[in-house]
């Protein structure tokens, strides 16, 4: 239950059975610092103010933008507006580690675990694919693509505005082919299928084939011309193939044993910068069987 409550002339909403925290400050002295503002607006200490603001639950208002802060030193100007977004349970999580696949420099293609984000939300980033790659690469990192969270597979990340925006436009063009894999409760009841039903009042294209059955399992390879969202997920799901350990749009509830048996495994695109052909593939090890 969130009390809402004033300590200091500061608003804050707090959920004291988690310890979330979600509270705006206005800061009333000039170059005051971050670290010092929080820690007096608050109840938390130093150090959990710290690691918050690494894992990016701080956002800073100045003028007309608001963006993501870490720095713990950062001056603010009077009027400067800090929001705190704390979720205890969250900021606790520890992700897997994405694995490299490929780097061009400009852009980089990873392995993406389930359970990772693909991008960060105003509760922390530190969960999220784009950051885990900004600090293993220590380049700047911008989401060209996504995939679910529960969603295993390739996924790319670019490193400079200019990239993102040539490989933006080769998924918006359909000029990137992409490969799934899925496994689906029951026997498949034909060896290829395409599904073309709009998603959210729009076209949404994907193109199945039987790879094997065993187990009452169906093990499918899924070829989208599309990117709705959850768009094989949504697919398979409306001709009662639900995809295992889907808790969203199958049978699994949320105590299922397995991950989502949907993953991305192959990404075929001529690279923006060289215009050379580029395909890679999860290896074999890597693939979910059925």
């Amino acid at each position: 239950m969130f009390i809402s409550v004033i300590l200091n002339g500061f608003n804050i909403k707090i959920n004291f059975m988690q310890r979330i925290i979600e509270q705006k400050i206005i800061n009333q002295t000039n170059q005051a610092l971050l670290i010092n503002v929080l820690a007096d607006a608050t109840s938390l200490s130093k150090q959990v103010l710290k690691s918050a603001l690494d894992k990016g639950c701080v956002w800073l208002k100045s003028g007309k933008k608001t963006n993501r802060v870490r720095r713990v030193k950062k001056p603010l100007k009077v009027g400067d507006e800090v929001f705190l977004y704390f979720n205890e349970k969250i900021l606790s999580s520890t992700p897997a580690e994405p694995d490299l696949l490929l780097d061009k420099k400009d852009y980089s293609i990873w392995f993406k675990p389930a359970g990772v984000f693909a991008q960060g939300s105003k509760w922390g980033d530190h969960c999220a694919l784009t950051r885990l790659v900004e600090k293993a690469l220590d380049r700047n990192s911008f989401l060209v693509h996504r995939l679910d969270r529960a969603t295993s597979g390739i996924m790319m990340v670019a490193h400079t505005k200019h990239a993102a925006r040539d490989l933006s436009k080769l998924f918006a063009d359909r000029k990137i082919n992409k490969t799934y894999l899925a496994v689906v409760e029951g026997e498949f009841n034909t060896d290829m299928l395409t599904i073309n039903e709009k998603i959210d009042g729009k076209s949404a294209i994907s193109h199945i084939k039987l790879l094997t059955f065993a187990n009452n399992r169906s093990l499918l390879e899924v070829r989208i011309e599309t990117g709705r969202k959850h768009q094989i997920r949504k697919h398979l799901s409306g001709i009662n193939y639900p995809i295992i350990g889907d808790r969203l749009y199958g049978n699994a509830d949320k105590n299922h044993p397995e991950d989502l048996q949907l993953q991305a495994i192959q990404l075929e695109f001529t690279c923006p910068i060289t215009q050379q052909p580029i395909q890679i593939e999860l290896s074999d090890k890597r693939k979910i069987k059925s």
